[in-house]
């Protein structure tokens, strides 16, 4: 599922963490309902998946177009 679609099915809560911390590792609150909303499932074109340290982490793509959906809304 592209990021467009599993966007409005995250709380409320995700989004403003996401738009605020955009770019930042992803706290387990956040990644757990992102993963919800996409049944467990990342796609590579917003998923960058774990880094070195464990935590996870979106891609560069993905961090543009929530900075884009933020400044549009």
């Amino acid at each position: 599922m592209e990021i467009a679609q599993w966007w409005p099915a995250v709380t409320a809560e995700t989004r403003d963490w996401l738009v605020e911390h955009n770019g930042e590792p992803l706290p387990s609150a956040v990644r757990d309902d992102v993963l919800r909303v996409n049944g467990d499932l990342t796609d590579p074109s917003w998923w960058a998946g774990e880094s070195v340290d464990g935590s996870s982490e979106l891609t560069d793509a993905a961090t543009d177009w929530i900075e884009s959906a933020a400044n549009d809304g």
